[in-house]
């Protein structure tokens, strides 16, 4: 078992495919930068993945999430995906939609069931002006896909005050007649995503906004959970909050990151990084890396919450975007 120094043992392994996408949301990829931040560095190919979660696997992970950037743009996407299937986690990934018919068959070879969606807007015209790409009705017919598909589907809907706060209830309305799972996710701060404070639209506020229309009931969370489960009577789907700013949800935290170009973050917010992929092609073991990277793991938010304004000292200190990390 990987386990820190605050008794928290970490099974859950989120592994960036690439920094790349196809959408150019500016919270997310606030340079454009078409060519992925990693453009001049080394990235992990197929094998070199399938090595490293190995170790992982030898070390009792139980759950691998792909992301991105967009994972499904990664030309052997569809090669990892079947590579990783080989070991006893469950596999999940995490996509802005655009790909997933594309890749319905593989997810279904590799007993992947778990699909996370980003979608900020269910209106056409704010959906272009979020992520810059007419893209919608194809987003809309893939999450219908995999429903029809019986996948367990999570939309996640990052909230910026002034951009889609107004869609609550009508995200909450979509859940009547579809199981989708809606993620409200407080906006966070990363360099060039121009966060402030003013910008977020807290767990509270939301419930508030939901209460003013909707009676819901709270859902139990599990011990690792990052969100606040609830749901509606008589919905066939649920919502969540990911309270990252408000309520931060450190103490069960079971995750770990590697990055495109094969580095280890023990937290999203993270000031420091392991490199595995160097060592690894130097044919080294890299178990005692990935050991003393979650040993390292501070209490909260990465450290920052030791600062005065840790949100906007984060977007500072952090040397990466939130692409170049994956979600």
């Amino acid at each position: 078992m990987l386990t820190d120094n605050f008794n928290r043992v970490h099974d859950y392994l989120r592994i960036s495919l690439t920094d790349k996408c196809n959408l150019r949301c500016t919270y997310c990829n606030p340079n454009d930068l078409e060519k992925g931040f990693f453009a001049n560095k080394p990235r992990m190919t197929a094998d070199e993945i399938d090595r490293i979660v190995s170790v992982f696997a030898g070390a009792g992970i139980k759950k691998i999430r792909l992301t991105g950037g967009e994972p499904l743009i990664r030309k052997d996407a569809k090669e990892i995906i079947q590579r990783l299937s080989k070991y006893p986690v469950e596999l999940a990934i995490t996509t802005n939609g655009v790909f997933i018919d594309e890749f319905i068959e593989t997810f279904k070879e590799a007993g992947l069931r778990t699909v996370n969606v980003s979608l900020d807007s269910l209106q056409k015209e704010k959906y272009f002006s979020i992520t810059q790409r007419d893209v919608f009705e194809r987003v809309m017919k893939n999450i219908h896909l995999l429903l029809a598909n019986d996948f367990h589907v999570k939309v996640n809907v990052v909230m910026i005050r002034g951009v889609n706060d107004n869609e609550i209830l009508d995200f909450l309305n979509w859940t009547k007649e579809l199981p989708v799972h809606v993620r409200f996710i407080e906006f966070m701060p990363f360099i060039g995503n121009k966060w402030n404070s003013e910008k977020v639209v807290t767990h509270q506020q939301i419930l508030d906004i939901i209460a003013s229309k909707y009676n819901f009931i709270k859902l139990l969370n599990e011990k690792n959970d990052t969100q606040k489960k609830y749901f509606v009577p008589d919905h066939k789907g649920s919502f969540a909050v990911i309270s990252t700013m408000s309520d931060p949800f450190c103490s069960g935290c079971n995750r770990m990151r590697l990055t495109a170009d094969g580095k280890m973050y023990n937290c999203l917010f993270a000031k420091t990084e392991t490199d595995l992929l160097t060592s690894l092609r130097q044919e080294k073991n890299i178990k005692p890396l990935i050991e003393e990277c979650v040993k390292g793991k501070f209490l909260m938010l990465g450290g920052n919450n030791e600062e005065e304004n840790w949100g906007n000292q984060t977007c500072e200190s952090h040397e990466r975007s939130m692409i170049s990390i994956g979600g």
